[in-house]
Order: structure tokens, then sequence, then C-alpha cells
């Protein structure tokens, strides 16, 4: 039988998942129509539809964490299907992260205006700039994979052995998972970089536009700020996701069975949800088609009530 709080931690997970889900199939599904309607696919959509796809995984994996901790907590502990877990969980954060901080560094290179040699030429070759980097992530992916392989096998050896006392284990646990997060310090550094020269970029251009008595009326100006809230809210939201990631780790490690764990677990939701509907705000193209949605099915739902008012 299941006590109460595993069945509320379960239907809340439940609830994050699906709302979660429904805005990344939504943004998939709009841009691979447009893709295949158009034939072609910009470095835009080539971001968001990787990040949507990225963070539906990563939704499927938290579920599955979700469902373990609802169900059987003492699952982790069997090393042959923790071990899975955590090479999908770190994967799927992985990606996920790099991909937003593509997202941001495009938002840079598209908006912004400085008159740098060098910034042109990061300008010039967006698109090679912005996929080489991904590249790039996927070399520190694989590295990641590597060390997280190596840790855990040698880890749950020193433990299976005996070798490691509590106090022993505990200090390699934390040491292991320091050095395995550093990988996402150079993304959210990154998109701080971003956030920073994008109002460095404004402040510029509103400058000019003083000294050149234009009006406020200025789509560069509303760019950059549409830009720099996009580019805030991820920081925002990815700073407390990587706290309650770091958090996470180390109460799988030490309390299964938890209340502060299912929370924990819970808010871990927030980003890969949260985000997502941020984006469809925040682009003209996903708003628009969302729109339309939301009316067709609100007609629809007056068709099938036509007595409601």
């Amino acid at each position: 039988m299941f006590s109460g709080l595993s069945t509320l931690f379960l239907i809340l997970s439940g609830m994050e998942f699906l709302i979660g889900i429904l805005g990344n199939v939504f943004i998939g599904l709009v841009l691979c129509s447009e893709c295949v309607k158009n034939q072609k696919t910009s470095l835009l959509d080539f971001i968001l539809t990787g990040l949507a796809i990225s963070r539906i995984s990563q939704l499927l994996v938290y579920f599955l964490q979700s469902l373990i901790m609802g169900l059987d907590p003492q699952v982790f502990a069997i090393f042959k299907l923790a071990k899975p877990i955590s090479l999908l969980w770190r994967i799927s954060n992985h990606l996920t992260t790099w991909l937003v901080t593509c997202l941001s560094i495009f938002y840079l290179l598209k908006i912004a205006h400085f008159s740098h040699s060098l910034f042109f030429w990061l300008k010039w070759r967006m698109n090679r700039v912005i996929l080489g980097m991904f590249a790039f992530s996927l070399v520190f992916l694989i590295l990641d994979i590597l060390l997280l392989e190596t840790f855990s096998d040698l880890f749950w050896n020193l433990i299976n052995e005996g070798n490691l006392t509590l106090a022993e284990s505990k200090t390699h646990y934390i040491k292991n998972e320091i050095l395995l997060s550093f990988s996402y310090f150079i993304p959210i550094g990154l998109s701080l970089l971003t956030l920073l020269f994008l109002f460095q970029s404004l402040v510029k251009h509103t400058r000019n536009l003083q000294l050149n008595f234009v009006g406020s009326r200025d789509f560069s100006t509303k760019a950059h700020k549409r830009a720099m809230k996009m580019v805030t809210s991820f920081l925002l939201l990815i700073m407390v996701h990587f706290l309650f990631i770091q958090l996470a780790s180390w109460m799988f490690h030490r309390f299964l069975d938890n209340k502060f764990t299912k929370f924990i677990l819970l808010v871990l939701y927030v980003f890969p949800a949260g985000h997502s509907f941020m984006l469809i705000l925040g682009n003209s193209q996903l708003r628009q088609i969302a729109l339309k949605v939301l009316k067709h099915l609100k007609s629809s739902l007056k068709r099938q009530n036509p007595l409601d008012l």
C-alpha cells in the first residue's frame, strides 16, 4: 500500500510531466511541420527542435525516477539499475544545458551590435560558430560519461570490498560530484557573458538613439530587451536547476525515501517544463500558432456546449 505522501508525490510528478511534455511536443511538432512545409530549416528552428527533443528525454528520465521514488526507492541502491539511470540523467541534463546556451549565443550574435572585428567575424559565421560549439559540447559529454563510468565503478567496488568507511565514502562521493559538475560551469558562464554583452550592446544602442534624436519606436531596442528577458529567464532557472541537481545527487546517495528528496525531484521539473512555455511566449511564430490552437479549442468547446454563455 502506498502512503498518502507517495500518492501525492506521484500525482504531482505526473502533472508536471504532462505539462512539460505538452509544451515541448508542441514546439517540436510546429517546427518539424514548418521544416517539412518549407523544405528547409533555420538555425533557430534547429536549436529549438533539438532543445525540445532533449527536454522530452529529460522529462522522461525525471518521471522514471519519480516512479521509482514513489513505488520502491530502494531500486536506486541496486548498482545495475542505478548506473544507467544516472547515465541518462547526465546525458539529458548536459544536452539541454548546452542547447539553451547555444540559443543564448544565437540571440547575442543575431541582435547585438559591436564594432570589434572579432564580433563581426563571429556574426558572419554564426551558423558554423554555434554548430561548432554544440559539437564541442559533445566532446565534453563524452568526457563526462567516461568520468562517470570510472568513478561509479571505482566507488561501488570500494564500497563492496569494504575498503571505504561511511565518512570516506561521503568525502569520495562529494569530490566526484564537484569534479563532474565543472561541465555545467562552462555553459552557465557563457550564458552569463551573453547577458552582459547584450546589456552592453543595449546601453550603447540607446545612447546612439539619444544622440541622433530617434524616437522610442525602435525595433532593435525591443529585440535587445526581448533577448535579455529570454537569457535572464534561462539563467535564473538553470542556476536553481543546477543547485537542485547537486542536492538531488547527494540525497539519492544518502536519503532515498525522504520527504525532502521528493520535493527536490518535483522542483527539477520546473526548468524543462517552465522554460519551454517561456520560449513559446518569446517566439512570435510559436506564440501565434499557440493562440490559434487555443482559439480552435475554445470554439470546439462552444460547439459541444451551445447552451453555455
